[in-house]
């Protein structure tokens, strides 16, 4: 069997188990549940700590597992990200009072406070900083206030808490992360059990990602019709009972499809209709 890591509480576990589940996954019925089989699928589910699943995959006593990319980076495990998944995504930056520093280049010789030891050291490495690192787990905001820290690395989302705590964000983004799956790294990617997982979750995110169009529209606007619903690699068209009318179907993205449906109507379609996507393969 397919042995897979996912996080077993905080914000990576509901929507893991949602896209496992989708994806065609039996998943734990109880939050105390800490391994459940999956026979018909022939998959092994293990819920572990969001932090240790880099360590348990990179071991090799796991095949793939599901975690955060900063988690990943922060591990320092002989593990790699093979297909990101588009939830739980967050901004790392660098934050200090007013005057302090503009940007990562300001900051020899100063103490950088945060959870995530492992991806602010190896950032200020690779600019070539030498500064000091304080591992502190929770908010971290009040470190400079109580003098732990001149500054510190955390989630950045709307700067709401940090403008409260008179701080300021400096510099780029540390790093951009979401929820990824990842494997040992060198492991077989080519097994087959894994890469029908992988296919499955890929289904998945086109599904969330695009909607199903449906349309009439005169043979003689067909050109244009089709150049705004190209689909994939080409929609579908049907003639019509009604002769000089044409049905099409086409794969649309979903943040698109209000105005696709606009530019339809005014070039004459109608009956424009547009249907979820529950799953896919391409």
């Amino acid at each position: 069997m397919l042995r897979i890591a996912v996080p077993n509480k905080g914000s990576l576990s509901g929507p893991a188990a949602e896209m496992l589940h989708e994806a065609g996954y039996q998943q734990r019925r109880e939050s105390k549940e800490l391994r459940i089989v999956d026979p018909e699928n022939e998959v092994e589910f293990f819920y572990l700590r969001p932090r240790d699943i880099a360590i348990y995959v990179s071991s090799g006593r796991l095949d793939i597992g599901i975690t955060g990319r900063d988690l990943l980076i922060d591990s320092g495990a002989n593990a790699e990200e093979i297909l990101p998944l588009g939830f739980a995504r967050s901004t790392f930056r660098y934050a200090t009072k007013p005057g302090t520093a503009k940007g990562v280049q300001d900051l020899n010789g100063m103490t950088v406070a945060t959870s995530y030891e492992g991806i602010v050291a190896k950032h200020l490495a690779d600019h070539g900083i030498d500064a000091s690192v304080v591992h502190l787990d929770g908010a971290v905001e009040t470190a400079i206030e109580l003098g732990v820290a001149e500054v510190i690395a955390d989630v950045v989302e709307t700067g709401t808490s940090l403008r409260n705590a008179g701080l300021e964000v400096i510099g780029e983004p540390i790093m951009k992360s979401e929820a990824v799956v990842i494997r040992r790294t060198g492991s077989d990617g080519e097994e087959p059990k894994v890469q029908q997982f992988l296919r499955r979750l890929q289904g998945v995110l086109v599904a969330r990602t695009y909607v199903m169009m449906d349309y009439d529209c005169r043979v003689e606007q067909l050109e244009k019709a089709v150049a705004l619903t190209p689909g994939l690699e080409s929609p579908t068209v049907s003639p019509l009972h009604n002769e000089g009318w044409v049905a099409v179907r086409a794969m649309v993205p979903a943040k698109e499809a209000q105005r696709v449906m606009d530019d339809l109507y005014d070039i004459g379609a109608r009956a424009i209709l547009t249907t979820a996507i529950h799953a896919c393969r391409l």
